[in-house]
């Protein structure tokens, strides 16, 4: 098509929208189809096209030219500007495709290409309205072939029963409802219950925790009780085996001398013991022997010992006099002969009291003997004066030291005799 070239385009392809060329045989249409496309579509003046109105043309195109594009490639739709003037071959193809619009779903004209998608959408549209009218006409056929004639007397039967049916329904409905009521009652009791339940479950559970924290505590209180007992049975254990006598007067020695209660009694050149600690240790060993004598039901001959701490001294029975078991100064020249007189009146009441032991037990003897104020030592046969006048510092410690010993043999006996006391 050369540039100068313009063709006349008056339809659209209604599907794509491009303009399409007519069939000439549209052109030469015979006096009998122009008669039949004159005739009105529609019945009634109101739907009679105007032929002098181009509006009524759902589907009209102006007239348009192709013309090459720039580059003259492809083409384009140019419209030619001529006055807007149908013929009346124009219209009746106009009427021709507004009328089949408006007899089907389709709107026309359109082009082969459109064409031919809208027959194959349709071929298979109607392939499937064909199956459908087949399996309509199949049911149908069925359900001819399975009709019989209604019986009355049976359907009224069925009906009445149904009735029936339905009102008993209603009764046990009616009756269900007013059950439902009394269970809704009964339910909102027992929330109520519920809820004092809970109530009362809170308080147990407080009381619990509170029994629980005073069983805790108890049971600690017991545990240490328990440990307690468990300690002093241990305690009461060691004071049944232990003495009394043992524990109140522990008799030992310290060198050359002798000591109770770690009180050293005597004096020594080399060793100046003050003389407080010496009335101490007397005080302690009066003690011993009168608690002794008291054991064993002794009571002493002709003295009486007044254990009185550091100021002890023994009673001269029948005379009304005491002699001091204490000193008061040096020792060289000291010529307090009631202090020497005391000492023998206690190595006298000791000497009492083994001779009551020996009446008890004929096989105890002491290791030291004791006579007329001395000890003697029976392995060297040598006597120590328990008297301070005439006599040497060692010699009166050792004699002192002796005189412990025998007293610590009689605690042992006694102790023996009067261990479940």
């Amino acid at each position: 098509m050369s540039e100068g070239d313009k063709v006349a385009v008056s339809f659209a392809c209604q599907s794509c929208m491009q303009p399409i060329f007519l069939e000439e045989s549209l052109d030469n249409i015979d006096v009998h189809s122009m008669a039949e496309l004159k005739l009105p579509i529609y019945s009634g003046n109101e739907n009679v096209l105007d032929t002098h109105d181009v509006n009524v043309f759902d589907h009209f195109v102006p007239p348009f030219r192709l013309s090459d594009s720039i580059n003259g490639t492809d083409f384009m739709l140019v419209s030619d500007g001529r006055e807007k003037k149908m013929s009346a071959s124009f219209k009746l193809k106009a009427e021709l495709f507004d009328c089949l619009s408006s007899n089907s779903e389709i709107d026309h004209p359109l082009c082969g290409d459109c064409a031919d998608s809208m027959l194959e959408i349709m071929d298979q549209e109607l392939k499937i309205a064909e199956q459908e009218w087949r399996d309509y006409k199949n049911y149908l056929e069925n359900l001819e072939q399975q009709q019989e004639c209604p019986n009355i007397a049976e359907l009224e039967r069925e009906l009445n029963e149904l009735k029936d049916s339905e009102s008993r329904m209603l009764a046990e409905l009616e009756k269900l409802k007013l059950e439902e009521q009394t269970l809704n009652e009964e339910v909102k009791k027992e929330e109520e219950e519920k809820i004092k339940l809970q109530q009362q479950e809170a308080i147990y559970w407080r009381e619990y925790t509170k029994h629980r924290r005073e069983l805790m505590l108890t049971e600690d209180e017991k545990r240490s009780l328990e440990c307690q007992i468990s300690y002093a049975e241990q305690q009461l254990e060691k004071l049944k085996d232990a003495n009394i006598f043992n524990i109140t007067f522990h008799i030992w020695h310290a060198g050359h001398f002798g000591t109770i209660n770690n009180f050293r009694l005597g004096r020594l050149p080399s060793a100046s013991v003050d003389w407080s600690e010496i009335n101490a240790a007397w005080g302690q060993t009066a003690l011993l022997l009168c608690a002794l004598a008291r054991k064993i039901g002794l009571t002493f001959e002709r003295y009486r010992i007044v254990p009185f701490g550091n100021h002890s001294y023994v009673e001269v029975i029948g005379e009304n006099r005491e002699l001091p078991l204490y000193g008061t100064g040096g020792f060289k020249f000291f010529w307090d002969t009631k202090f020497d007189a005391a000492m023998v009146a206690f190595l006298d009441c000791l000497t009492q009291f083994r001779q009551e032991v020996e009446k008890r037990d004929t096989e105890f003897l002491l290791p030291y003997k004791m006579e007329k104020g001395k000890i003697i030592d029976p392995s060297t046969g040598n006597s120590y004066s328990i008297k301070i006048q005439f006599n040497s510092e060692e010699q009166w410690t050792k004699a002192l030291k002796f005189m412990l010993t025998n007293l610590k043999w009689g605690l042992a006996w006694v102790s023996s005799q009067f261990a479940n006391d």
